[in-house]
């Protein structure tokens, strides 16, 4: 027999051995394939019945046997937290980060979701290592700096909180100097406290080369020089917020005020919310300026300019400032039926008085600089100046 005959004799063999092997090969596949959703079944089970200890040891056998579950573990142990287990998110992301066969955006993946268990159980020091790491990967760097400042907010260190929103402001490409603005203002609020104005002025030097519009800035520095006596300096801290931010000024305008007193500058009082009254209107401004003109010019003056700001500008703080002005000088049989409609529209009042976040909706009788609902800053405004 020749090489010829030879070849056309082992042809069919060859094909027939191929053959039997892709069967053999398709029939581990298929076995491989229905024990990995046999064993999510049974770990399934277990979950239905409270038993999620034994799940997780089934679903971390499946790890074991196939590293393309990894993505499915990170999705139960997201689950785990988000229904505050937290103790079990930890454990099945720490037997994640523990194998030897992930690839680096896996186990990157996997820190971060550790970071996030540890920071929902309150482990800010294991959570803030972790996110430090991450904050050097080009992948998962920005929500790691999202996530270090919101640690830095919650223990109130303002240094670190100001570093990390800096570069957080480069990988996001964001402007956040009205935020870094407020963390400055907070060290400021701090020094206040203590009465170390000169470094409560420092800080608030910053803010402003933060931000040039910070109405908190302009607010603390109008307080530290009516502190220190400095009362003109003080109002003309208080009256930048006209130019920041209008719904502010009505914050300060009972400061204003009494600023003016102190230098016994009733004049000047009198003109400057007479002037600032034509430019804006606001509802505080002109229930301050009817405080100067009954003090200054008796209260049928301040009822007068309250009537026909009330034809211009109809509002129940004004009808409430009407009637205020009209009990001073009611007589007994009157003075009873002032008492109650004051009372009618004191309830009515009530709902437009205090302030509102305009991001969340959140609504409160003090004002935050940041809101407890959104965790934004500088969102919260005075409701009855809108």
């Amino acid at each position: 027999m020749n090489a010829t005959d030879l070849l056309w004799l082992l042809l069919p063999l060859a094909a027939a051995s191929g053959w039997l092997a892709a069967r053999f090969e398709q029939k581990r596949h298929a076995r491989q394939s229905f024990d990995l959703p046999s064993a999510y079944f049974k770990g399934l089970n277990f979950l239905l019945n409270e038993q999620p200890d034994k799940a997780i040891e089934v679903f971390m056998r499946v790890l074991e046997v196939n590293s393309d579950t990894v993505e499915t573990h990170l999705a139960l142990g997201n689950l785990f937290r988000r229904r505050g287990e937290v103790e079990r998110a930890i454990r099945i992301h720490q037997n994640l980060i523990a194998r030897p066969t992930l690839d680096k955006e896996q186990r990157s993946h996997a820190l971060l979701e550790l970071g996030q268990d540890y920071l929902k159980a309150g482990l800010f020091d294991r959570a803030e290592n972790l996110f430090l790491e991450l904050a050097e990967i080009r992948a998962h760097g920005e929500q790691a700096l999202k996530l270090l400042l919101h640690i830095y907010q919650q223990e109130k260190e303002w240094e670190k909180a100001i570093s990390i929103t800096r570069k957080l402001a480069r990988a996001s490409g964001k402007n956040l100097d009205e935020m870094i603005a407020h963390f400055y203002c907070e060290l400021a609020d701090h020094d206040y406290a203590r009465k170390n104005y000169s470094a409560a002025r420092e800080h608030l030097k910053r803010a402003f080369a933060a931000d040039d519009k910070c109405v908190r800035a302009s607010m603390l520095l109008g307080d530290i020089a009516a502190q220190e006596g400095k009362y003109r300096e003080a109002i003309g801290e208080w009256c930048r917020i006209e130019e920041q931010d209008i719904h502010y000024l009505g914050e300060v305008a009972d400061r204003i005020a009494a600023g003016f007193k102190q230098l016994n500058d009733e004049q000047g009082l009198y003109d400057y919310f007479q002037a600032s009254l034509r430019r804006h209107g606001g509802v505080s401004l002109a229930l301050a300026f009817a405080d100067v003109i009954s003090n200054r010019d008796g209260v049928p003056a301040a009822e007068k300019f309250i009537v026909d700001w009330l034809r211009r500008t109809p509002n129940v703080h004004g009808l409430h400032k009407l009637l205020e002005l009209n009990l001073v000088k009611a007589s007994d049989s009157g003075r009873n039926d002032l008492l109650l409609l004051k009372g009618i529209i004191e309830d009515l009042r009530s709902q437009h008085l205090g302030y509102a976040c305009g991001q969340c909706g959140f609504k409160g009788k003090a004002l935050h600089w940041l809101c407890p609902g959104c965790n934004r800053w500088n969102t919260i405004k005075p409701v009855r100046e809108e």
